[in-house]
């Protein structure tokens, strides 16, 4: 060991008398100073400007994305490391000094860890840099995340000590030193981008996948600790270090090129497999250090997974022709994919995943436009040689229908989660701008296969809102279309039409009545009475002039549809449009609707009525959605496109804040029975929840996702929840910013650059 510590202690002073190792210290500082003092400042600012903020060490230190400090520290050091390794053995070739280390009483393995071991402690001198700012920022910022600031350091300083293994062994290839640093340049390089190489061959694709080291830092930056990350680095080290060792015995030894071949093919074999072993998911290990473990699944996702017992298959099914979604899980993106699933495969590693691959009918305006009057094997060829993929890997549409027939789906992307005792489920993509399914989609799949989940029965015969058809005022939409992400099917619901000509059947647990168009019958009201009188839960939306006909149905409940319809004045759009925002009490009834109290969100409801109610009846009842105060129900106007609206109080129009939802509820027995009351149906319809309108910045599918997780007993949608961050204050002001930015920016790196000068003069004078 003592030999070994000599020849690092030996190379580090040739390394500092040489420009190249100050110029990097001073430039990564600068860098660093540089970054840190602009983020300190901008949070600084925005705190200063009575703005609310969390998460603030996350924010400065780890956010990825090129963003944070330590993302940022990760594209330095690529082109860092290669100038500093370029000369390690490249020198000793160049010099002829080589003949004296083979001469000293020192062995190959002393040699090359003596040389990596002052590396090593390079490395530490740039985290020790680092670590000024995490401790000015632990010094400074509330609640500091120190735990995930150390994972990030720890990730960052395997990256640097697995680029230094890497660039040891190029400089022991070459007595040049350009070529020893642009030779470890593309090997890491390759090691960036070899996970999208060979991804088309199954046998060669966990290969290349594993021996990419991109990304890997970035999970300990993430603040998650995982054992196939860690080992990745360890082996990727050892492997380079015992290459170089077999390169300088070798070279010494004059062995034959088969004799030198196998040893490294036996090496790199060795670092394959253990690789390969280490990553699967059996025997993985994670530690999330976040303190709101923001990298592992919510508990009650956790949960849904403990009840999984036996065997858990998902299977991707794509379709060549739905060329939007295809891309996601082609071969070459398999891997990627299934690390979509990594948080589940932590709590339950025998996941299965398959591929099926075919061709079949899609609706897409787009492929016929631009291949007109061909056959559907037609087009897959053209795409097949567009992706440059053999067509022969696609099922036909009839071998597919054998297997299963999607085209209830349309035949688009789609996802079936098996257990093998035979419960299936489906997992959907959607049409927004996430588009994949997040960890509530998933999970509520996934509860699906274990539990009877909450049933929606939708009243039909008397011309109610449909949750079957696709009209712009129906309420197909949130009831079941399978491309929208909020649609109560994708969210863990199931749903079912329902009539009242019999007995409502007991596994509807919410019963949705909206704007009726004639009355119930003696007998269906008295089905209705029954399965009220049971403590079934409730959601009725009524509307505008259908007050008549809807106010039977809610008086029982204390509750009554007020006259006329709510109105207020507006330049951009028509009087009857209410936007409304959610209450103080909602958002503690239904933690979703912050959205539309505290952030900038409303709900947008045409036609409403108000809603009056009383609390005789039993019931504890809660305004949830209220409008403007500056609203009125309209009596006189029905003509809102060509008439403008006048207040009338003569005609009983009354100016204030109306309710426009209720919620309300009772003890029934062993339970509470839950019912959402609604002044207008048109809010929760296909149209409402997909318009878009100038100025407003409506959110209606908070209503849904909100009034059914109350409904549901807050059973579904999946709440997947994490505390927020409580780092949200810096100690810091605008002057001690500046300061800071001074100090850091120019002073510190002014420090070294003196010391560096102060060095080279020294040695010039000896």
């Amino acid at each position: 060991m003592k030999k070994i510590l000599n020849i690092a202690i030996t190379e580090l002073q040739t390394l500092f008398y040489s420009p190249v190792a100050w110029l990097i210290l001073v430039v990564f500082t600068f860098q660093m100073s540089m970054g840190f003092s602009g983020l300190l400042e901008s949070w600084v600012n925005y705190l200063a400007a009575g703005r609310k903020g969390t998460e603030i060490s996350f924010d400065i230190f780890t956010r990825g994305g090129g963003y944070g400090m330590f993302s940022r520290v990760q594209q330095y050091l690529y082109l860092y490391i290669p100038l500093l390794t370029m000369s390690l053995m490249s020198r000793e070739f160049s010099s002829g000094s080589i003949k004296l280390l083979y001469s000293s009483p020192v062995t190959n393995v002393q040699i090359i860890l003596g040389k990596y071991l002052s590396m090593v402690i390079y490395g530490l001198i740039l985290i020790g840099i680092i670590m000024i700012f995490v401790f000015y920022g632990a010094f400074t910022i509330k609640d500091y995340e120190f735990a995930t600031i150390l994972s990030g350091i720890l990730g960052l300083f395997l990256l640097i000590c697995a680029y230094a293994a890497i660039g040891l062994f190029m400089s022991s290839l070459t007595p040049y030193q350009v070529i020893a640093a642009i030779g470890t340049l593309v090997i890491l390089g390759l090691l960036n981008y070899v996970s999208s190489m060979w991804q088309d061959i199954a046998f060669v694709r966990d290969i290349t996948y594993w021996l990419s080291i991109s990304g890997r830092s970035s999970s300990f930056i993430g603040g998650l600790i995982g054992s196939e990350d860690f080992l990745y680095f360890i082996i990727v080290i050892c492997l380079f270090l015992i290459l170089t060792i077999v390169r300088l015995q070798s070279n010494r030894q004059k062995s034959r090129w088969t004799v030198s071949f196998s040893k490294y093919a036996l090496v790199i074999g060795v670092a394959m497999l253990l690789g390969y072993t280490t990553s699967r998911p059996v025997f993985r290990i994670f530690f999330d250090t976040t303190h709101n473990k923001v990298n592992t699944l919510t508990k009650n996702s956790q949960d849904v997974i403990s009840r999984l017992k036996g065997g858990l298959t998902i299977t991707t099914y794509v379709n060549a022709l739905d060329e939007s979604n295809a891309g996601m899980a082609l071969p070459r993106a398999v891997n990627g994919d299934m690390s979509r699933f990594g948080q589940y495969t932590r709590f339950k590693p025998e996941i299965k995943m398959k591929y099926v691959y075919y061709y079949d009918t899609i609706n897409s305006a787009s492929l016929e436009y631009r291949f007109p009057n061909t056959t559907l094997r037609q087009k897959l060829d053209t795409l097949s040689k567009i992706r440059d993929m053999d067509p022969g890997m696609f099922m036909s549409p009839e071998e597919m229908k054998k297997q299963i027939d999607l085209s209830p789906e349309g035949n688009q992307f789609v996802r079936v989660l098996e257990r093998e005792s035979g419960e299936k489920a489906f997992l959907r993509i959607y049409n927004d701008s996430r588009k994949l399914p997040t960890e509530a989609e998933i999970t509520a799949a996934l509860k699906r296969l274990t539990l009877k989940l909450p049933k929606a029965g939708f009243l039909v015969g008397h011309g109610e809102r449909s949750s079957q058809n696709e009209g712009g005022r129906d309420y197909s939409t949130f009831a079941q279309t399978r491309n929208f992400r909020y649609a109560l099917i994708n969210q863990g619901f199931d749903v079912a039409d329902v009539s009242l000509d019999k007995e409502i059947a007991k596994d509807i647990t919410i019963l949705v009545i909206a704007d009726i168009k004639t009355p119930l019958t003696a007998d269906e009201q008295q089905n209705l009475d029954k399965y009220i009188a049971a403590g079934g839960n409730l959601l009725i939306a009524g509307d505008a002039k259908k007050q008549d006909i809807m106010n039977p149905l809610v008086q029982p409940f204390g509750v009554q549809f007020t006259p006329g319809v709510l109105v207020k004045p507006s330049e951009d759009q028509l009087a009857n449009l209410i936007v409304a925002s959610g209450t103080k009490k909602a958002e503690d009834l239904f933690y979703q609707f912050k959205r539309i109290y505290t952030d900038e969100y409303t709900v947008t409801m045409p036609g409403a009525v108000g809603l009056d109610y009383s609390t005789d009846k039993g019931f504890e009842v809660t305004p949830v959605v209220v409008s403007d105060s500056a609203s009125w129900n309209e009596m006189e106007t029905t003509n809102f496109l060509d008439d403008s609206v006048k207040l009338n109080p003569a005609a009983g129009e009354v100016q204030k804040s109306y309710a426009t939802g209720l919620a309300l509820s009772r003890k029934t027995g062993n339970k509470e029975q839950r019912i959402i009351i609604l002044g207008d149906a048109d809010c929760l319809s296909n149209n409402e929840l997909a318009a878009s309108r100038r100025k407003i910045w409506a959110s209606n599918f908070t209503l849904v996702t909100g009034f059914f997780y109350w409904l549901s007993d807050y059973e579904m949608p999946i709440d997947i929840r994490r505390p927020n961050g409580t780092d949200n204050e810096i100690s810091v002001g605008k002057k001690g910013a500046y300061k800071t930015r001074i100090a850091l920016v120019w002073v510190l790196p002014g420090l070294m650059l003196l010391s560096a000068i102060g060095i080279w003069i020294r040695r010039k004078g000896r």
